[in-house]
């Protein structure tokens, strides 16, 4: 006799406890966001976390709120879905400035940045942006760290990949001009 596994439910999964391994909800199982040792961030990863997180906080203040690593409660194929992006800016319209809880994101956020890891790839991120846009997510960015590049998918239309100083401006994030140049340079990265 086989016997099945009862998937989490949202309430299950958001009960879990706290360890060093991020989990994300996904067709009802925890599933460890970076499923061994080559996809884990290296250095390039998580500088160009940091030098988002800096750039993106300055633009935000007083806007929304960009956060690293915060888990998003979606639906996807109709099922709970739990990611947990590189980055995620919601602005105060979607979720007020007065709401702290310690709870993940209830809200679909504007913007999810992924940052293709060692062991990733290009496929498989924008199988994820697809997944993001149908829950509701505005923009996906997913940056390609080796190619020095951001693509940028859209509800409604085509991925359009920016490099070196192509604007990233965008009519849902007013006044925020940068370019994959000057995130790559706040990172350091050669």
């Amino acid at each position: 006799m086989i016997k099945l596994k009862t998937p989490l439910t949202l309430k299950e999964f958001l009960a879990l406890p706290e360890t060093d391994i991020i989990y994300e909800l996904i067709d009802g199982e925890a599933v460890p966001k970076f499923k061994n040792d080559e996809m884990s961030p290296k250095f390039f990863h998580s500088s160009i976390t940091g030098a988002l997180f800096i750039l993106l906080s300055t633009w935000a203040e007083g806007k929304g709120r960009v956060v690293i690593e915060w888990a998003i409660k979606l639906t996807r194929n109709q099922q709970d879905w739990i990611p947990v992006a590189d980055l995620t800016y919601v602005s105060y319209n979607c979720l007020p400035a007065d709401w702290l809880q310690d709870d993940a994101c209830p809200v679909a956020p504007e913007l999810v940045i992924e940052i293709i890891s060692p062991g990733q790839t290009f496929g498989e991120m924008t199988e994820k942006a697809t997944d993001y846009l149908q829950a509701k997510v505005q923009r996906v960015w997913v940056i390609d760290t080796k190619a020095k590049t951001i693509t940028i998918f859209y509800p409604d239309a085509l991925p359009q990949t920016k490099r070196s100083h192509d604007s990233l401006a965008d009519s849902l994030f007013e006044g925020l001009k940068i370019t994959p140049q000057q995130i790559f340079q706040q990172a350091r990265i050669p």
